[in-house]
């Protein structure tokens, strides 16, 4: 009999190693090409965009430990699996986003402030811009598609770091725009402006990624969902309880519902396993329920 559990691993194996190939090459390919654009064409914004893109590398990279970890199955120490070392990864990305983005708000802002004269840029940075937001946006769109395949928190962090990237580009575009039209000082003013960008996506990453080791709630409008939903089960006559808990990007459930108080162990056990059979699979999120029947009073 074939082994679709494990066909669906190799197929997932594949899709991750493709998307840290095409994020590691991706992004020092960019970041080199910036770093010259910005060296010699005289753009602070450019050299801390390309300071952006090499952080992205390193992004990429624990995005990929992070999924590969969190896929080990379940054993002796760990029988809940390992869905959290995603949450890790992705926290670790924050960090490491947030530190990006301060560096290059830094680095603005002893420019904006230096006696130095600020040297209006070149063309080159701008052809780099361009190329940089068309790239990281097509990277951007290409994560974030794998990552919801995969339902993968790390990805979908990395992903949004594509965004972030391309979202600086744009502002290093319109103030190496501006420097060229006559206002240099819009330059650094540029940096300062990608560095709030960039501090928002990564303390947005970070709050998805403690919620969920925290042992957060899932929302309202999915817990109506979930509600509404066993409560048509046959054989179950309200629910008493309805607990919920992110461990990772996985669902834990914890369910009292009420059956009629005069049915044997066998059938009260039966609703229970129904119930619990098609909530997992009606809900993939789902990784597991634990369901106890109370009798009707």
């Amino acid at each position: 009999m074939k082994d679709n559990n494990n066909d669906n691993r190799i197929e997932e194996q594949k899709i991750v190693n493709n998307l840290s190939r095409v994020g590691i090459l991706g992004n020092i390919f960019l970041a080199l090409f910036k770093m010259v654009a910005g060296v010699f064409g005289k753009s602070g914004a450019m050299v801390s965009d390309a300071v952006h893109s090499l952080s992205d590398v390193f992004a990429t990279f624990i995005a990929y430990i992070g999924v590969r970890l969190s896929k080990q199955p379940e054993d002796d120490d760990h029988p809940y699996g390992h869905e959290r070392f995603e949450c890790v990864a992705s926290l670790i990305l924050g960090i490491v986003l947030a530190g990006t983005g301060l560096g290059i708000g830094y680095a603005g802002v002893q420019k904006l402030f230096s006696d130095e004269k600020i040297a209006i840029p070149t063309m080159l940075p701008l052809v780099a811009a361009i190329v940089s937001i068309a790239v990281k946006e097509g990277m951007f769109w290409y994560t974030m598609y794998y990552a919801k395949k995969l339902d993968s928190s790390a990805f979908k962090a990395d992903a949004w770091h594509h965004r972030s990237d391309a979202i600086s580009s744009v502002g290093s575009f319109i103030g190496i725009g501006m420097a060229k039209l006559g206002f240099p000082i819009m330059d650094p003013i540029a940096s300062i402006v990608i560095c709030l960008f960039i501090i928002k996506v990564a303390y947005d990453i970070s709050k998805d990624a403690i919620d969920k080791m925290l042992d957060k709630s899932c929302d309202k409008e999915y817990e109506q969902r979930l509600r509404e939903f066993i409560e048509k089960q046959p054989g179950v006559i309200r629910i008493d309880m309805l607990h919920t808990r992110l461990f990772g990007n996985k669902v834990y459930i914890d369910l009292e519902i009420a059956a009629k108080n005069d049915m044997s162990l066998i059938e009260a056990h039966d609703i229970a396993e129904n119930v619990h059979d098609n909530v997992e699979k009606e809900f993939s999120d789902v990784k597991h329920i634990m369901i106890h029947v109370n009798p009707e009073m």
